[in-house]
């Protein structure tokens, strides 16, 4: 009897498998996002947690390559820096405690997604107009994006390193960083449009700016 489950696949090959996998999963959680017969941004929260967690997961043999951050600043832009920050700590522990290992960094990985949610919202009125989600501004955005979280995670070694240790340490992690902002913006491209449409149907007012959210009136 053949053993074809004891078969190994290559790097390059496992990335193409695990972004298949990620495919299927976006358009399964987009027939859902239309089933769905109320506007909760609470439900399509929950979508967006999947997938954050599921492309965290999947992408992980490509170094800081995953579509959290984009979802992040996308759900801040949309849905306002309240619910990014729930969006970005609960993507982190999730994605830390099931598969990719928990520690004191996770704190740092959700307070760096946290914050760049926060900067989608005081961005929602360039990034979304009339509507309209502006894909290159997100892209822009994006890549910057990935130094600065990269770098935030980075102040973790402070716990157990003199603060000396930071520079170079920060200087070593720019191939790093590079990987990040490349695939930030590989994932705009791929899923910005489509997951904004999501969102936006979710929006209980798309004609208000969602940074308003950041302060009490």
């Amino acid at each position: 009897m053949y053993d074809f489950h004891n078969s190994a696949l290559t790097p390059i090959q496992t990335i193409l498998l695990n972004a298949a996998i990620l495919s299927i999963i976006v358009v399964s959680l987009m027939r859902s996002e239309r089933s769905l017969r109320d506007q909760s941004q609470w439900t399509m929260m929950a979508l967006l947690v999947v997938f954050g967690v599921s492309g965290r997961i999947l992408m992980e043999p490509l170094p800081n390559v995953q579509p959290v951050t984009v979802l992040v600043i996308m759900a801040g832009a949309y849905y306002g820096a309240p619910r990014a920050l729930a969006l970005a700590a609960t993507i982190a522990l999730a994605s830390n405690v099931l598969f990719l290992g928990h520690g004191p960094w996770t704190i740092f990985q959700a307070l760096g997604w946290g914050a760049l949610g926060v900067v989608g919202a005081s961005l929602a009125h360039r990034l979304i107009v009339d509507g309209e989600l502006r894909v290159n501004l997100l892209a822009v955005v994006a890549a910057a994006s990935g130094f600065a979280f990269n770098w935030i995670v980075s102040l973790s070694i402070l716990l157990n390193a003199e603060p000396s240790m930071l520079a170079p340490y920060l200087l070593n992690g720019l191939v790093f960083d590079l990987y990040h902002a490349a695939g930030n913006v590989a994932f705009v491209a791929w899923i910005s449009v489509p997951l904004g449409d999501m969102m936006l149907r979710h929006r209980k007012d798309p004609t208000r700016k969602s940074v308003r959210d950041l302060v009490p009136n």
